[in-house]
């Protein structure tokens, strides 16, 4: 059995301020950096040792990668100080458009509640000058099978940290879920998600603790 490892990258100042991010490179809060610390204990507790690391080119997903593996002492990513990982920018989060740097209380006085949920939450209704899941979908899918699919066929430990959106769109590819399930489905911040494999067939999926 192999595992496909998802992380949300810890809290951002963004996040803490409640604001539409993007592809903007905030960093992460002191509550992120130990979020992902967490995330790294939670993987030594569970003797999950990683092959492969995946990231967005945004510096939250990079540093909660590099904090996750330090705590988790696997020693043999890094070289000096620099953690060994495959860095693509189509692992960013959702680009949000007019919406960036906005907000989201704010934002849904200006243009309603229920605008600003569908823009949200939606499959394929973007925000204004923005991506919608769907075009993330499109962007993650391809990436996925052609650059991480090999690993977990190849029946490697694989660790993607990422974004809220990006990761969702890489449950869809998964076929975890369908396109009107995964408004619903919220990943918190630090927290990894597994999912196992078997021969390259998905078997189950749940959160570590």
């Amino acid at each position: 059995m192999n595992k496909l490892i998802l992380l949300r990258h810890g809290q951002s100042q963004w996040n803490l301020e409640n604001k539409f991010t993007g592809w903007t490179d905030v960093p992460l809060t002191e509550k992120g950096q130990k979020e992902a610390k967490n995330a790294g204990q939670i993987l030594k507790k569970n003797n999950i040792i990683i092959d492969k690391i995946f990231s967005s080119n945004l510096q939250r997903a990079n540093k909660t990668a590099e904090l996750a593996i330090e705590e988790a002492e696997m020693k043999n990513f890094w070289v000096g100080d620099k953690l060994m990982m495959t860095i693509d920018d189509s692992l960013n989060e959702r680009d949000y458009g007019d919406l960036v740097g906005l907000n989201k209380e704010e934002t849904a006085e200006k243009f309603g509640k229920d605008q600003v949920q569908i823009w949200r939450r939606s499959y394929d209704t973007p925000p204004p000058n923005g991506e919608s899941l769907k075009d993330v979908v499109n962007r993650v899918s391809p990436y996925f099978e052609k650059n991480i699919l090999t690993y977990i066929n190849q029946k490697k430990n694989v660790l993607i940290v990422a974004h809220g959106n990006s990761l969702r769109a890489t449950m869809i590819t998964l076929g975890l879920y369908k396109p009107h399930e995964i408004s619903s489905i919220e990943l918190p911040t630090g927290c990894p998600f597994c999912i196992d494999f078997i021969n390259g067939k998905l078997i189950k999926s749940y959160y570590l603790s």
